[in-house]
Parts: C-alpha cells; structure tokens; sequence
C-alpha cells in the first residue's frame, strides 16, 4: 500500500462523513423562510455538537488501560444483572397481584381488588423506565447508547408484563399448570367461572381503561402542576425539579402497549378495538398538549436516527405475544358450557370445519384440501426456498457492487492526484522503475 494514502475505511456500515463535509454540505438551499431556517440551523448545530461530543467519547475509550476496561465490564455486568432482577420482581408481583385478585373474588372489598392487576401493571410500568434509566446512566454510555439499552429493558418489562398476565390469568381460569377437580370435566375453572370468557374480556377492559385513565392521571396531576410549581418557585430545589423531559421512544411504547392488549383482547371482547381507537385519538391531543405545554428539551443532545424497524419489531413480538395464547385457546380450550357462541363445540375451531363442510360448495372444498395436503405444501415450501435464495444471492451480489464502489471513492481522488503529480516529473520511455517504487499501470496513464 502506498504511503501517505488514506487509511480509514469506507467500507464499514458505521461509516460517517468527515465533519468538514458536514460543514460544507449540511445547509439547505432551497430554505426560503426564517423559521425553517433557524430550524436547520439548530439541527446543523446540534448535529456538530454531538459528533464532536463522540469524537472526544471515542479518544476517551481509546486512552482507557486494560485495568479500567475491566472495571467498565463488571459495571456493565453489574447494572444490567440489577436490572434483570428488577424485571423478575416486577412480573412476579404481577402475577401473585392478579392471582390474590382471582382469588379473593367474593371478599367485600373486592370493588378494589379488581382494580389490583392493572394498578400494579401500570405501576411497573411507570417506575420500571425510570429505575432503568437511572441505572444505565452509572455506565457512561453515549446518550445514544443510554436510550438504546433503556428502550430494550423497557421492551422486555412491558411485554414480560403482558405475559405474565396472561399466564395467571391462564392458571386461575382455565387451571393451566394446576390440578384442580373442577376442571377435570369442563376444561377449565367451571366452579367460578361459568363464563370465563367474559372473566377475561372484563380484566382486558379494565386494563385498557386504566391505562387510559393513568395517562390522564399524569398529564394534568403530575406534569402540569409541576410546571405551574416550576414557573412560580425559585430555588435549588425547584431548579433541579425542572419540567419533565418528554420522550417520544417511551410514549410510542406505551402504544405499542395497548395495542398488544387490544389483539389480546379481539376474541373476548369485540368492542375493545373500538374503544382503544377512541383511547388513542384522546391520547395524541392529551400528549401535544403535555409536550407544548408541560415538557422541556432534553439538555443532552442525541444523534438523529430512524427506528421505525426497532419498533416495527416491537409491535410484531407483541403480535406474537397475543396470537400464541389466542391460538391456544381457540385450537384447544372447551368454551363455557352456559353461555357464548361455541358451547355445542369442544372448541371453538370447531365451527370452522363444520361451516365449510356445510354451507362451501364441493369444488371450494376440494380446493381447500388441496390447499391443506402435502401436495401443495411441499411444492411451496421448495418455491419459497427458490426465492429465498435468489434475493440472499442477489443480496450479496448488491453487497459486493457497494463494496467495489466504496473501494473506487476511497482510491479514486487518491490515485488522481498521485497521477498528477507523477505528471509533472516526466521520465524516459524506456526507464525502468526503481526497486520499491510505485508504478501505475499503463491503462491508468493512458
């Protein structure tokens, strides 16, 4: 390799334009008016701030000896094995609050008791960001890194939650990992729960509506008089107090959320999406008004990025969280035998084969259980592999063409520029080249 040519690769994926083209190229010609403007060049400033703010993280890291590495892996460890066990704690208090609810149904203070599941839920779900963002501050990460690690602990908490939930209301109803003789012959808890289904469907409204009900709660009891305090007071205390920070990660998981309880709640009861539609169209309003009104901008400064795919995946494991335990149910639990549609069906699939068998003509039958044989499934899965390595192949090949030109822009205006140099120190014809020298090849000095 030629000396004095520059090293830094182009070819990773993490790969940054210098900050001498930012400056050069950041601005934005066709801005023609003054508020979008000082828009642009508030992002222009920030986005400097905080690639400067990395570059000194970056030589700091790279400065640290093996000793002090070492510390930062045990407080990694440390605070993220903290974090677990505060995770566990959390599901476990939900699922001992929702069976002590279950099972205290006929006490006299039952009206509250009810309301014990969702109230731990939305507890657990209010303190658990706030304790993990306080712990992953102890690590000194990137403030990129610290939202990161907080929104994937945030993640497992509100899932892990829904889970649980739906794992002891499970247990308590349809006696799943227990033994009990009033569901030998019922399939599930018929002694107190002739219709269990509408059990279910009343705790999954409750949760939706206390939610709701909390983010009320905290909008206009919480946040907005501690701004009215903020604003009227001075001081120390007052001062550190501060507005809150609003941050969008944490109110679209909370979203996410509801809507993972909504698909859980489809089967049981209908009209839950319906109502959390309404629950939404009020939450955006109530949340404007919280982030114009109430709300602050955070003092640290965060480099702009797209997680559309992060909480796309988010939404499709909360998809899962509730499409596993409806199957179940739908596939192999007994309906109640007093009320519902499916109480002539063992479950309540049956009444699918039974409606085709019925009311579809013979051709769509036959054509359905084409669609169900080996004969159509085992040719399809060898055509979908067929895709699936066509785009892997083509993939790579997309992949190797970026990485030969990303070679060409990192070569290119070196080479040139050595060519004219060479240039100007012309040379016989003939000369051979001394030992060691670089020599360009002859297509490149035609």
């Amino acid at each position: 390799m030629v000396k004095g040519l520059p090293q830094k690769s182009l070819l990773g994926q993490g790969y940054r334009a210098p900050l001498s083209t930012k400056v050069f190229s950041s601005w934005d010609f066709c801005i023609r008016v003054q508020e979008a403007a000082t828009i642009k060049k508030h992002e222009i400033s920030n986005e400097f701030k905080v690639e400067l703010e990395e570059g000194r993280r970056f030589q700091l890291v790279q400065q640290q000896t093996r000793a002090q590495r070492a510390c930062h892996l045990l407080t990694y460890l440390r605070v993220n094995v903290l974090i677990g066990l505060l995770v566990v704690g959390a599901i476990s208090a939900i699922f001992w609050a929702t069976k002590y609810s279950q099972d205290n149904k006929e006490e006299s203070v039952f009206l509250l008791l009810q309301y014990l599941p969702p109230g731990v839920i939305a507890l657990v779900n209010f303190l658990g960001p706030l304790l993990f963002a306080f712990l992953v501050q102890l690590e000194n990460y990137p403030p990129n890194t610290e939202v990161n690690l907080t929104l994937i602990w945030c993640v497992v908490l509100k899932l892990a939650s829904l889970g649980m939930f739906s794992f002891s209301l499970g247990q308590t109803v349809l006696c799943i990992g227990r033994n009990k003789t009033s569901c030998e012959s019922y399939g599930y808890n018929a002694c107190d729960y002739q219709c269990w289904e509408n059990s279910v469907g009343e705790e999954l409204y409750k949760l939706s509506i206390f939610n709701f009900l909390l983010t009320v709660a905290f909008a206009f009891l919480v946040s907005l008089p501690r701004r009215l305090l903020v604003e009227r007071f001075s001081g120390r205390f007052w001062a550190w107090l501060d507005r809150e920070e609003f941050l969008v990660p944490k109110n679209v998981l909370d979203i996410v959320a509801g809507q993972t309880v909504t698909w859980m709640g489809l089967f049981y009861c209908p009209l839950l999406p319906l109502l959390n539609s309404v629950f939404i169209f009020l939450t955006f309003y109530i949340k404007k008004y919280t982030l114009l009104r109430n709300s602050k901008a955070s003092p640290r400064l965060f480099r702009a990025s797209s997680s559309t795919f992060f909480f796309q995946l988010v939404l499709l494991l909360g998809l899962l969280l509730a499409a596993v335990p409806l199957g179940y149910v739908v596939s192999s639990i007994h309906s109640s035998w007093d009320c519902g549609l499916f109480t002539n069906y063992s479950a309540p699939w049956q009444v699918v084969p039974e409606l085709v068998a019925l009311r579809l003509p013979p051709h769509g039958q036959r054509a359905l259980h084409y669609l169900g044989s080996h004969a159509f499934s085992l040719p399809l899965l060898v055509m979908l592999s067929l895709v699936l390595t066509v785009c892997v192949s083509q993939t790579q090949a997309n992949a190797r063409a970026i990485h030969g030109l990303r070679k060409q822009l990192l070569w290119g205006p070196s080479l040139v520029g050595l060519t004219g140099l060479r240039s100007s120190c012309p040379e016989p014809p003939d000369a051979p080249a001394p030992a060691g020298r670089f020599r360009f090849p002859r297509s490149m000095e035609a």
